[in-house]
């Protein structure tokens, strides 16, 4: 990302630092995209998405509590806690009206922040996530959200970064990524982490929470998204609430990665249909 100019921010909370790069290189009224990576990945997930942009959105981008740069962190946040310190963070930046763009459980995080904050966001786009809402779930499915943390230590450390770099994309560029941000972390940390944030995920789906999207939405899925059942509740969240869904050809989990242009052109149509103007120049090359 050496053409993209990004200043290193921190957030102190009681329960760590969060790191978050910020730039603002369009001025205040070009669009802000705020870039929320799943589950595990850090803010490198979106670096063509990054250069893409550069230069001609506002960005923000965070490794999440416990990811990346921002630990060590203490692991007992729940998806409510990540919204409120993401909050914070717009706020004390000026990101006014953002474009929430959360890859899968970038995703999630997003529309926890739609529930507690609905009128501070332009546009929500969605890459491999999926619905918060209960009504989508089956009980089997939250049960085994809950208790991962066993199974991922079973498995060798080896075999499990193969697995989860391949699980996750399917170009050579998408696979290395995942590896590399995956070899950042020890095998214990890596399992407590994906556990705790399963079981965050699932303690957040619960009947007496409604998961409304009170603004714009973008939804995009890899074809060959392989992550659970993602495709299928993708495909009930698009007849739910009427908003098409974009199929990535060829992609797999994390879409943005291994088709860089296709969803670079779906998240600039977006956002050139909520802001006006929306960007000057040509785009960056990513």
């Amino acid at each position: 990302m050496d053409n993209v100019n990004l200043i290193e921010r921190q957030l102190r909370t009681p329960s760590g630092t969060v790191a978050y790069w910020v730039s603002r290189e369009a001025g205040t009224d070009r669009p802000w995209l705020v870039f929320l990576p799943g589950l595990t990945a850090d803010h490198r997930l979106f670096e063509r998405q990054l250069e893409h942009f550069a230069g001609r959105a506002n960005m923000l981008a965070w490794d999440p509590p416990s990811h990346g740069a921002s630990r060590p962190f203490e692991l007992s946040w729940t998806l409510d806690d990540l919204a409120g310190w993401l909050h914070e963070i717009l706020e004390r930046e000026g990101a006014h009206r953002p474009i929430l763009v959360g890859q899968s459980m970038g995703g999630y995080v997003s529309q926890a922040y739609l529930r507690l904050y609905p009128d501070d966001v332009a546009g929500f786009a969605s890459i491999d996530s999926c619905p918060l809402d209960f009504s989508y779930y089956q009980g089997w499915e939250l049960f085994f959200l809950k208790h991962t943390k066993l199974m991922y230590l079973s498995i060798p450390w080896n075999t499990l970064k193969r697995l989860g770099s391949s699980g996750c994309a399917t170009t050579d560029y998408g696979r290395a990524l995942m590896a590399t941000m995956m070899d950042d972390y020890g095998k214990r940390e890596y399992c407590e982490l994906a556990a705790h944030g399963y079981a965050a995920l699932a303690g957040a789906i619960v009947p007496e929470r409604t998961y409304h999207v009170p603004c714009p939405m973008l939804l995009i899925c890899g074809e060959k998204d392989q992550a659970g059942s993602a495709k299928r509740y993708n495909r009930a969240w698009s007849q739910k609430t009427g908003v098409p869904l974009h199929w990535i050809e060829g992609a797999g989990h994390n879409a943005n990665t291994d088709k860089p242009d296709a969803v670079n052109s779906l998240l600039e149509e977006f956002a050139r249909s909520l802001y006006e103007p929306a960007f000057d120049g040509a785009p960056q090359a990513g």
